[in-house]
């Protein structure tokens, strides 16, 4: 028996490759696969073409894919046909990254898990059933507090010639887009999303600018409003993070769940280890019987 779990984001894409015993014996990443921009295709192209894969595509049996976008039977059903075409003889499941999220925090106890890095959401665990209260609408009109929503924010403000001008000379410095650049890469070229939030980078870099801890604060809330509060216990139960936005802008975010009575659980970067803990003590046990 060998067990591929996947957590993907829309940029990156996290695996962890485990043998019936349940102990690690290799990882790998490729690119984030999202079913709203990614065809089964695509991902039988990048899949097969990864030297990792290729040594260990016959062996696995089966595949365990949490990833963002893959929210409906629809969606989840282009990814795992273009699993399926790469690990032909394994069995493969396909959830959404939330489902991943909350699998990879839980501790035990009935809490609410958040994703904000790329895109956000949350959803509640109770141990048993993952119930998400409100959609995800992606990177146009939702993903409070992402990289994408940041992103938005930072080429809106350098377009409308509102940044502080230090900030201004060293984003023209770093990047070298012209107003066409940004249009074509936002409108007109693949993965938008991942464009906007590569600019956390930047914003990261210049954080304590007032004007991105207004960002920053502004977002964390809006999530908070439209993501946390929509559960009837959010007050009672911890909320995990989990993303690099999360994670790399931690302080921020512990200081705005605090001002809201919000209890914070775990914050990580990445769920992968969680998940395979949680397939190891929930999931493995049922395939061995």
């Amino acid at each position: 028996m060998r067990i591929l779990i996947a957590d993907s984001g829309s940029t990156k894409c996290d695996w962890q490759l485990l043998d019936e015993s349940g102990k690690e014996i290799g990882e790998f990443h490729t690119m984030g696969f999202n079913p709203y921009f990614h065809t089964a295709d695509l991902v039988e192209e990048v899949m097969g073409a990864n030297a990792d894969v290729q040594k260990i595509a016959s062996d696995i049996t089966h595949v365990f894919f949490y990833g963002a976008g893959s929210s409906s039977e629809e969606l989840c059903g282009i990814i795992q046909e273009g699993l399926q075409r790469v690990f032909a003889g394994a069995s493969v499941v396909v959830d959404h990254d939330l489902v991943g999220a909350a699998f990879s925090t839980y501790d035990g106890r009935p809490g609410i898990t958040c994703i904000i890095g790329t895109g956000s959401n949350s959803c509640h665990f109770d141990g048993n059933e993952v119930h998400e209260e409100v959609p995800a609408l992606a990177y146009i009109l939702g993903d409070e507090a992402s990289g994408s929503w940041h992103g938005k924010k930072l080429l809106a403000a350098r377009l409308y010639h509102r940044l502080p001008a230090e900030v201004a000379a060293d984003f023209d410095a770093t990047y070298g887009y012209s107003k066409s650049d940004i249009i074509d890469k936002v409108y007109r070229e693949p993965d938008p999303n991942v464009f906007l939030a590569s600019f956390m980078t930047f914003i990261g870099k210049h954080k304590e600018q007032p004007l991105f801890q207004t960002w920053l604060k502004e977002g964390f809330g809006s999530f908070l409003d439209v993501h946390v509060k929509c559960f009837s216990n959010w007050t009672s139960e911890p909320v995990h993070f989990i993303g690099s936005v999360a994670y790399h802008f931690q302080d921020e975010l512990r200081a705005v769940c605090e001002a809201e009575g919000i209890t914070v659980g775990a914050i990580i970067k990445k769920p992968i280890d969680g998940l395979a803990s949680y397939h190891l003590k929930h999931i493995l046990p049922a395939l061995q019987s």
